[in-house]
């Protein structure tokens, strides 16, 4: 089925430039035009420019021919090649790196899950001393009125203390 220059560049997703180039590039027999001056492309240039197009750089070895053009693809295939297995080899280890993340961050969401698990507990349990302490009468104080009171206490006691030794004098007993 003869085509014309942009439906081959569309089907081989290059430009029109492209194939363009490559069909001025074919020998005149295999270059044919319609009636209005287009370019159409035969079965057979087709598959000589999908050659080049899929492959440039065989279609330039064999437009060049030459030996250090093929030793420069080859050196160029092997560099190719280790860059992949680099490549490979990076991704293999960032991977490995973010599998070890997903479980440190798997760990610390179950200890800050537990955290507030504890904590709820805590402020339940709280409630419920609460709760008991006002039914029996009691009443919830801070620490601070609780201390207060110790020390209360305890000035009173030294203040009885003195005044029992003071009261004891010789005097007294008569």
């Amino acid at each position: 089925m003869v085509k014309t220059i942009k439906q081959l560049a569309d089907e081989l997703k290059v430009s029109k430039q492209t194939i363009q180039y490559h069909y001025q590039r074919l020998p005149a027999k295999n270059q044919q035009k319609n009636s209005q001056g287009i370019n159409l492309i035969s079965p057979t240039a087709e598959r000589i420019i999908r050659g080049k197009v899929a492959n440039p750089l065989l279609a330039n070895k064999q437009q060049t021919g030459g030996k250090e053009n093929n030793e420069l693809i080859a050196t160029l295939i092997r560099e190719v090649e280790d860059l992949k297995s680099q490549r490979d080899k990076q991704l293999a280890t960032k991977d490995q790196q973010i599998s070890s993340k997903d479980r440190q961050i798997e760990q610390l969401t179950k200890l800050i899950d537990q955290q507030q698990q504890l904590q709820l507990a805590i402020v339940a349990e709280n409630r419920q001393l609460k709760e008991r302490l006002q039914k029996s009468g009691g009443s919830v104080e801070g620490s601070e009125s609780i201390g207060k009171r110790q020390v209360t206490k305890t000035d009173d006691v030294k203040k009885e203390t003195h005044e029992n030794i003071t009261n004891k004098k010789w005097w007294h007993f008569w």
